[in-house]
């Protein structure tokens, strides 16, 4: 990993090596020994990204909050220029006297020309200048713009107001934010302590992996997951003989290869699954390949050796064709027979995993800000964004002030995997944590900073050159798509994707995008976590994109949209699902299938408990009709809760077949009690027809 010393970073900052020592220790809580000290890239992009923010972001903040003045409203500068209007002498000023206002000006200007990007808020364009806000908000009013201090105008707007003030301003180049994706390790730790080892579970689909870590967690949820294949990334906190281990749960079907390639990144020792009667299989060889790739040591873990056909020496004669033999065999790699259903072998395993981590001597720096990860992230109604962190450097506290991309917050609460309250998480401990000012990106870094103000100003930065390039490169339109068709054979197939988890998303965009071919070419052109809104449909209406839902529906407003406009809009509950239509519809295979077909919507309007019977809801139909054998979803918040029958359907006390729009109805639900008032039931059948395409 590149690293640059102290004095030499300080000198690209244009600062001294005695202010960069101070700058580490306030900032980062480092402490170097001197200007020969080393520092990291990725910590030397956040510093350089802090202190560039603070130039452009957030110096104009602190600058009037330390000065403790008032900043003037627009009503108050426009009332200002009322009154220089009215009191506006008749005999011109003379010249000497115009030219040394005009000397005066430019003696407060930062410089003659100045650059800023698409975008920039009001005060940030004043500190840029370097003049007063309120000269800056004057000379937009004489412009015909009225923008407050914390508004943002465009560039063009910006330059008519620059030429008023006698200044020239042009478009800056890209601009670095400082962290790159593919970062490097921290600054110099100089309290190196023992760390627990974070631990993936790889390998291919059925092959026993949630098994195994229910087995080691003494917890189920297989059983919770749609179809039985995990779906998101979780972390959990396991301790043998007083030692602790953090496992990294990855999904294992082929579809989320991309979340396995980032958890071998972040992981320090991975468990490779391999079904005792079933071999490798190729699921399992990419496993092997990404971890080769980051450099991880490999426990392999044969399990079902309860199995009949189960044959431990053939799965170890097939490892060695990948380079794995095992340590019987002569080798370096860790071979442990396994069963998870009958709990044999689990303890040799952690075991085994501990002395590779011993191996490994694992060490961090406790003291010192928090760097790490984000395993997870979604948004929950009750409490906001949340998001799992896994803590890699430093220590996390409730309190502490943190930067994620474009996402900043400072962490209100803090929650082990068991959901228990904490106050701190060192090194390697995974937490789930509330403040977060928006969902953040599954995968992104995190970075304990000063506090919220710097990482308000800094992900603002961000915010304004994301928005910058997304007004560059992501906005579609028919045109860009015929003109790309129009250049050759590519055609491109333009697809919006909706889910209830980041990790959804990331599998679904790395799986559909790696179906493009030399015919067609399959682009994301844009991801979210939450309810199919209007303005997915409008964004799928201007680029003639399908909107694919995983575990979402639309809401009432979208699906009218969609209708209107006859946007293709599919929802899915298995990943591969989605991936099995969109190849086959590329490839114009797509046969007469069974279709769901929606019948109507109900509202859950009040909810009773019936002892014997369990929750009753009295409902209202919405639209279409609801029948007492059509198959039901229930949706909360545009999240798929539940996929199953009615139990009841009531007309008052009477039983009935159908109940149509307009009219009340009670209704329960086969096996699910958790109704609630707002609750959403969509009501379906399953019908056969020819589907030729998407």
């Amino acid at each position: 990993m590149s690293k640059i010393r102290v004095y030499e970073l300080a000198k690209e900052l244009d600062i001294t090596s005695k202010e960069l020592i101070t700058i580490l220790k306030d900032e980062f809580g480092i402490e170097v020994k001197n200007h020969m000290s080393v520092v990291e890239d990725e910590d030397a992009a956040l510093i350089k990204e802090l202190l560039t923010g603070k130039t452009e972001t957030t110096a104009a903040v602190e600058t009037a909050v330390a000065d403790e003045k008032k900043t003037p409203s627009i009503v108050e500068v426009y009332e200002e220029i009322l009154s220089e209007e009215v009191n506006k002498p008749v005999i011109k000023p003379k010249k000497k006297g115009r030219r040394d206002e005009k000397d005066e000006s430019e003696g407060t200007s930062a410089a003659d020309s100045i650059e800023i990007g698409d975008f920039i808020t009001v005060k940030d364009f004043a500190d840029k200048l370097g003049k007063p806000v309120n000269e800056v908000i004057k000379a937009l009013i004489f412009s015909g713009v009225m923008a407050g201090i914390n508004q943002e105008i465009d560039f063009e707007t910006a330059a008519k107001a620059a030429a008023k003030l006698s200044v020239s301003i042009k478009k800056s180049k890209e601009e670095s934010l400082g962290i790159e994706e593919d970062e490097a390790e921290d600054l110099e730790d100089m309290n190196l302590v023992k760390r627990p080892p974070i631990v993936t579970v790889m390998g291919h689909v059925d092959h026993g992996k949630t098994s195994l870590l229910d087995a080691i967690r003494k917890a189920k949820v297989t059983e919770s997951e749609a179809g039985g294949i995990t779906q998101h990334i979780g972390a959990y906190t396991i301790t043998l003989n007083g030692e602790k281990i953090t496992f990294l749960d990855t999904p294992g079907h082929e579809a989320f290869t991309a979340m396995r390639a980032r958890g071998a990144q972040i992981t320090d020792i991975v468990i490779l699954v391999v079904a005792a009667d079933d071999g490798i299989m190729p699921q399992t060889e990419e496993a092997i390949n990404h971890c080769k790739a980051a450099n991880v040591p490999i426990v392999v873990a044969i399990n079902k050796i309860d199995k009949p056909g189960a044959n431990i020496e053939k799965v170890k004669q097939e490892l060695t064709e990948y380079g794995l033999v095992s340590e019987e065999w002569g080798g370096d790699t860790i071979c442990v027979p396994v069963s998870a259903k009958a709990k044999i072998g689990i303890d040799d395993l952690l075991e085994m995993v501990l002395l590779t981590a011993e191996m490994k001597e694992l060490k961090a720096d406790s003291n010192r800000r928090a760097t790490g990860t984000v395993i997870e992230s979604k948004l929950d109604k009750g409490r906001g964004p949340l998001a799992t962190l896994l803590v890699q450097k430093g220590t996390l506290n409730v309190g502490d002030s943190i930067l994620v991309g474009s996402t900043y917050g400072r962490i209100r609460a803090m929650f082990d995997d068991k959901q228990k309250k904490i106050k701190s998480a060192g090194p390697s401990i995974p937490v789930e944590v509330l403040g977060l000012s928006d969902v953040p990106v599954a995968g992104d870094k995190f970075h304990e900073v000063k506090d919220e103000k710097t990482a308000r100003g800094m992900a603002e930065a961000r915010k304004i050159k994301e928005r910058s390039q997304l007004q560059s490169s992501v906005r579609v339109s028919l045109e860009d798509l015929y003109s790309q068709v129009k250049e050759g054979k590519i055609q491109e197939l333009p697809i919006i994707i909706k889910a209830d988890v980041q990790g959804s998303i990331e599998a679904l965009k790395g799986s559909l995008e790696k179906l493009s071919t030399d015919e067609i070419k399959v682009r994301v052109i844009h991801n979210g976590v939450g309810a199919i809104t209007e303005t997915d449909i409008s964004l799928a209406t201007a680029s003639n994109a399908i909107v694919i839902g995983f575990n979402v529906r639309p809401d009432n407003n979208a699906a009218a949209l969609a209708e209107k406009e006859k946007v293709d809009v599919k929802t899915y509950r298995i990943i591969y699902n989605a991936v099995d239509d969109i190849r086959a519809a590329m490839i114009g295979m797509l046969m007469p299938d069974i279709k769901e077909v929606i019948q109507g919507r109900v509202e859950v309007r009040a909810t009773y408990k019936v002892s014997a019977i369990g929750t009753i809801a009295g409902a209202y139909v919405l639209s279409g009709k609801i029948t007492r054998n059509s198959e039901i979803r229930l949706i909360r918040n545009g999240i798929i809760l539940v996929e199953t029958k009615l139990a009841s359907l009531k007309r008052f006390k009477d039983d009935v077949k159908e109940v149509a729009a307009g009219y009340e109805c009670g209704l329960s639900i086969e096996k699910f009690n958790d109704i609630r008032e707002g609750d959403i039931i969509e009501a379906f059948v399953m019908e056969e027809v020819k589907r030729n395409k998407l």
